[in-house]
């Protein structure tokens, strides 16, 4: 297996609220971990939120007792999303902060996968497929037909979602589990890449790639030549 992560602050904001963590080596009962953090707040709230959310997922996933990386993951996500609403009460500064998390892991020759917000998680190889759903108001619009993908991408009201970590006592993460292919490249991103490359460009960047770290630092340079408007994560991973 290879990987590699990096994020960048992008060419317009003034902080990076986004947080990233990638380990081919086990965390708790899980081989391998991967995950991207988009955190929404205040100036001090969003960076916080992100980084302490993934930090007591990890404890959370190095605690487990449970064998099934689903039930792993889904209590981690519960016990991350308390303790960062937990935390959002420990100053108004951080009133109302939250974020997003995609994360995956390798087993065998399946790929699990949970996530919460619109950062995203896709299969690139001769194609490209998005195997999270987003979870904000332009996708529940293009689910009812009111707007197109296309326009989508350019809705004033993108960056509004629907479900994110540290919002509700109760949050949903969506699970999905897929197989993947020799030759297969995983891509998970914050919005801040998504938003800034069209799908198709995002794969032929990284089909014409010699190896993962060019790959990543492409798609970030290309995001900020695009406008990069927002912080920009991406973690790349080449399973055996």
């Amino acid at each position: 297996m290879k990987a590699f992560a990096k994020t960048d602050i992008g060419a317009k904001r003034q902080t990076n609220q986004d947080y990233i963590f990638c380990s081919m080596q086990p965390v708790g009962s899980l081989p391998n971990l991967f995950i991207v953090a988009d955190g929404m707040g205040g100036h001090k709230a969003g960076d916080l939120a992100s980084r302490y959310t993934v930090e007591k997922f990890l404890d959370s996933v190095r605690d487990s007792e449970a064998e099934n990386p689903i039930s792993i993951i889904e209590e981690a996500v519960r016990y991350a999303n308390l303790a960062l609403m937990d935390k959002a009460k420990e100053s108004i500064d951080y009133e109302g902060m939250g974020t997003t998390l995609v994360v995956a892991t390798f087993i065998d020759k399946s790929l699990y996968i949970a996530n919460v917000g619109d950062s995203r998680l896709y299969i690139v190889n001769n194609e490209i497929q998005q195997i999270t759903r987003d979870h904000s108001l332009v996708e529940e619009m293009i689910n009812l037909g009111e707007i197109d993908r296309k326009n989508a991408r350019t809705h004033e009201k993108k960056n509004i979602i629907t479900r994110a970590i540290g919002v509700d006592s109760e949050v949903v993460a969506d699970f999905f589990e897929v197989e993947y292919s020799k030759g297969d490249i995983i891509l998970m991103c914050s919005d801040g890449l998504s938003n800034m490359i069209e799908d198709e460009d995002m794969k032929i960047i990284i089909n014409e790639g010699n190896d993962l770290s060019e790959i990543a630092n492409k798609l970030i340079e290309v995001a900020n030549n695009n406008g990069g408007k927002d912080n920009i994560s991406v973690v790349l991973v080449e399973p055996d």
